[in-house]
Order: structure tokens, then C-alpha cells, then sequence
């Protein structure tokens, strides 16, 4: 892709970036390189592979190609793109926000599920980033409101982007603090969290793609539990009646987390659920009667 005078149709440039892609060891080469072709040209995917034979404007051509280069450099594909979907939603992305995972959508949906009959549901978000879980949450429960927490500002302002953006930034507030802090005197028919839980020593052994991920979105301590030892500790104080806390787990976290709440008064461990590949992801608190 070096002669830029070279005429390069859809099809070709596919074609080479995918053994490019390939090459350098990225995983997933072709999807890679259709997902940001279809980002410069301004069109889904499957208008690639219906016009095959366009050809490449020297201006889309040069674009693409800083999009590859950063790509080869492990640059995460929604960084290049700025945006990631999730639960049906775009979102924007930065290297200032964890990128929304599909797992996620599991603790989306199993807190969706416990709220359907509520009137007028309180939410919190603790460890917000994009906002993608309560941006979620608010779309799908429209007489919901919400508060989203982040000790990190750049976040935060991700956050509010992507509530102004699906029309729900009216129902939802922003607090800049580490976990409860900034919650005091509040109650919430559900707390949510995705709290970082990857063990500090593992870090540098993620992926190169993964690194480039804000270090305080991954890092959960000296055994990745971290976070949860005070989220489960205090969540009960913050819950109305009723109310539950739902926290996204990592891989063999599960049954850690879940004895948490074993020498804490107040909650009582409901629920443990799947992610797409069968590993425990999610846990359900309930706050005890």
C-alpha cells in the first residue's frame, strides 16, 4: 500500500490489509480491517462486500492507511474508530475509558431483568468510564434515573458525551470520586460495578491492545479483589429495600467475590451468572430483609 498512485478498489485493499493484518499477528485480520474501512468510508459493513469494486479516493486511501498503521502498532480498533457497540448502542470510546466488552451485557441485562416492574428506578454506576452500563440501563427504562461515579474526570466527560448522545443526560448525574464517596445520604434500587480485577502483577502479561487500556480501569490490587472488598463491604448502606448490587466478575473471581458477602451484614449472595462461554461473570447481591 506504499504507491499511493495505485488504484485500489474495496476489494484489493481488503485483500492486502487482511494478510498485512495477518503478518503482524493481530487476531481477528479480515473483521479488523473491515471495521475500519467501513469507519473511513462512512459505511457498514456489508456495503463492502456489495461494492466490491469502488475504488479508494487518494483522501479515503491516506486515511486508511494511518488507520492500519496505528492498527499494526496494537492501537485497539476502537480507539482508531472512536466508538464501540454495545447493547445495541454506539458508543464513544477514548483511551481515557475502558472499551465496553461484551461480557458486560450480561450485567446489563441480569439488572434490566430485576428492575422491569419498578416505577421509578434509582441506579448507580460505580467505576462508570464511557458511561456504556448506566447509558444502557437508562435507554432501555425510561422512567429510570441514574448516577455515574469516576474518580477520573477525562471519563466522566466520555460519559456525558455518550448521554447526551442517547437523550438520557437529563436523568442522569455525574460525581467525580472513588466509589461511594461522593454518594452520601443516597439510596438506589440497584448498584452496578465493573470494577478493575485484573491482579496488578498480571498486567503486563495482557495483551498489547489490552495495555493501552487506562491502567486504573484494569488493576485490581495485589490479588485483583481489590475493589470488591469495598464495594460488597459498603453497597448495603447505599440500597433501598429490596435493592441490589450487581458486579461484572473476572475468571475464577467468583466464588472469591461471592464470600465477600459472608462477613458483611446486610447482604445475601442471590445469583451467579454466565457469560457467553459458560464462565461465572456476574454476581447478584440482594440486600437481606
Amino acid at each position: 500500500m506504499n504507491n499511493m498512485s495505485e488504484q485500489w478498489t474495496i476489494s484489493s485493499i481488503l485483500h492486502w490489509t487482511r494478510q498485512y493484518f495477518g503478518s503482524k499477528g493481530i487476531d481477528n485480520p479480515r473483521l479488523d480491517a473491515e471495521i475500519l474501512l467501513s469507519h473511513i468510508l462512512g459505511k457498514d459493513r456489508l456495503y463492502l462486500y456489495t461494492n466490491f469494486d469502488q475504488p479508494l479516493t487518494p483522501e479515503e486511501l491516506a486515511s486508511f492507511r494511518e488507520a492500519v498503521k496505528r492498527r499494526a502498532l496494537r492501537a485497539p480498533v476502537a480507539y482508531i474508530t472512536g466508538c464501540k457497540e454495545f447493547m445495541g448502542l454506539d458508543f464513544v470510546v477514548s483511551p481515557a475509558v475502558l472499551i465496553p466488552r461484551p461480557d458486560t451485557e450480561i450485567l446489563v441485562e441480569a439488572a434490566l431483568d430485576r428492575l422491569a416492574d419498578k416505577p421509578e428506578p434509582a441506579v448507580a454506576d460505580l467505576g462508570t468510564g464511557s458511561g456504556a452500563i448506566i447509558v444502557s440501563m437508562l435507554t432501555k427504562l425510561a422512567a429510570a434515573s441514574g448516577m455515574a461515579v469516576d474518580v477520573s474526570a477525562a471519563a466522566l466527560a466520555v460519559a456525558r458525551e455518550n448521554a447526551a448522545r442517547h437523550e438520557v443526560g437529563a436523568r442522569l448525574e455525574f460525581c467525580q470520586g472513588d466509589l461511594f464517596a461522593p454518594l452520601t445520604g443516597k439510596k438506589f434500587d440497584a448498584i452496578l460495578s465493573n470494577p478493575p480485577y485484573i491482579p496488578d502483577a498480571d498486567i503486563a502479561g495482557l495483551s498489547a491492545e489490552v495495555r493501552q487500556e487506562p491502567y486504573q480501569a484494569l488493576a485490581g490490587g495485589n490479588d485483583g479483589l481489590c475493589f470488591y472488598r469495598r464495594i460488597v463491604a459498603e453497597a448495603a448502606g447505599y440500597l433501598k429495600p429490596a435493592g441490589f448490587l450487581a458486579v461484572e466478575v473476572g475468571i475464577e473471581q467468583a466464588g472469591l467475590v461471592g464470600m465477600l458477602a459472608d462477613a458483611v451484614s446486610g447482604l445475601d449472595l442471590e445469583a451467579t451468572i454466565k457469560d457467553y462461554a459458560g464462565i461465572d461473570r456476574v454476581l447478584v447481591f440482594r440486600l437481606r430483609h
